[in-house]
C-alpha cells in the first residue's frame, strides 16, 4: 500500500511537470512574450523572447535551453551567466508555442519585459506604428488583435491614409459586416474609384445576403478597376453565394460573369465543381 502510494504521488508529479507548458499559440500570437519551442530530443526546450521589429517583422531573441525536472522547476542549461544575442526573423507557421507562466521568470532569471525591449517600444502609440502592426496582423489573419491596434489609430486620426479600408478589412474577416459597410464608405466617399475597398465592400454586402447592393458594387468595380483579380473574386464571392442556395439559374449567370475575367485559375476549377454538384 505504502509503495502503490508513493507511485501515485510520483505519476501526480510527473504529470505536473509536463502541463507546466501549454503548446497551444502561433507564433504570431506572441509578441512580447516568452516561449518555448516543443521539447527536443534530448529532453531540453528552446526559449527566447519574440517581439515586432518595424524593419525585420516578427523576431525570436533566443535565450537559451531549459530542462523541466520531475517537480515542473525550470533548471537552464550551460552556462548561466552567458547571455546571447541571437535574434531570429520568424515567418508565420502552425507549429505551436509554449508561453512561459510569470511564475518560472525567476528560475530562468529573465525580466518580463527585457531592458533592451524599449528600443522597440519609443513610438509605440503613434499612428503611424498602430497602423503598420494592425496592417501586419491582418496579413497574418490575425484580424482579432489587428483591430486593437487600428482602433487605437482610428481615435488618434478616423481619416489616416488606408485606415478605414484596413478596419474593414477586419471587421470582415470576423464577420461584423455592418461595421466594414461604415468604414468603406467612409474611405469611398474620399477615393469612390478605390477598388480594393469596393471590393471589400461587396464581399461586406454578399456576406450581409443584401446581393443586389454586392451586385451594384460588382458593376462599380468594371468601370472603375484596372485589376481584374477583384472583379472575378467578387463575382465568384456571388456566384458561391447562388450556389450555396441552390439558384441554378442566378448560379449560371455568375458562373459565366467569372469566367470572362479569366478561364482558368483557382476559382474557376472550384466553379467546375460546383456546376457538376448542381
Amino acid at each position: 500500500m505504502k509503495y502503490l502510494l508513493l507511485f501515485s504521488v510520483l505519476i501526480s508529479l510527473a504529470s505536473k511537470a509536463q502541463n507546466v507548458l501549454v503548446f497551444d499559440k502561433k507564433n504570431v500570437q506572441c509578441e512580447d512574450k516568452w516561449i518555448a519551442f516543443p521539447m527536443a530530443k534530448d529532453s531540453t526546450y528552446t526559449y527566447g523572447f519574440i517581439y515586432i521589429d518595424s524593419k525585420a517583422g516578427l523576431t525570436f531573441n533566443y535565450e537559451g535551453k531549459f530542462k523541466i525536472n520531475g517537480v515542473g522547476q525550470f533548471i537552464k542549461k550551460g552556462n548561466e551567466s552567458e547571455s546571447s544575442s541571437i535574434k531570429v526573423r520568424l515567418e508565420p507557421d502552425k507549429v505551436l508555442l509554449a508561453e512561459i507562466p510569470d511564475s518560472k521568470f525567476t528560475e530562468l532569471k529573465v525580466e518580463a519585459k527585457p531592458k533592451w525591449l524599449e528600443e522597440y517600444k519609443k513610438d509605440e502609440n503613434s499612428i503611424e506604428r498602430l497602423y503598420k502592426w494592425g496592417y501586419m496582423y491582418n496579413g497574418w489573419s490575425e484580424c482579432k488583435i489587428a483591430l486593437t491596434f487600428l482602433e487605437k489609430a482610428e481615435k488618434i486620426d478616423p481619416n489616416y491614409e488606408g485606415l478605414q479600408t484596413e478596419l474593414a478589412y477586419s471587421y470582415n474577416a470576423l464577420e461584423e459586416y455592418q461595421k466594414a459597410e461604415t468604414a468603406l464608405l467612409k474611405t469611398l466617399a474620399k477615393s469612390p474609384s478605390d477598388c480594393y475597398a469596393l471590393k471589400e465592400l461587396a464581399y461586406a454586402y454578399r456576406y450581409m445576403k443584401v446581393l443586389d447592393k454586392s451586385e451594384e458594387v460588382y458593376n462599380r468595380m468594371i468601370s472603375a478597376c484596372n485589376t481584374k483579380f477583384y472583379i472575378q473574386e467578387t463575382a465568384y464571392n456571388i456566384a458561391y453565394y447562388y450556389y450555396q442556395i441552390k439558384d441554378k439559374k442566378n448560379f449560371k449567370k455568375w458562373n459565366k460573369e467569372v469566367r470572362k475575367w479569366s478561364s482558368e485559375n483557382k476559382f474557376t476549377v472550384s466553379l467546375d465543381q460546383m456546376e457538376k454538384e448542381l
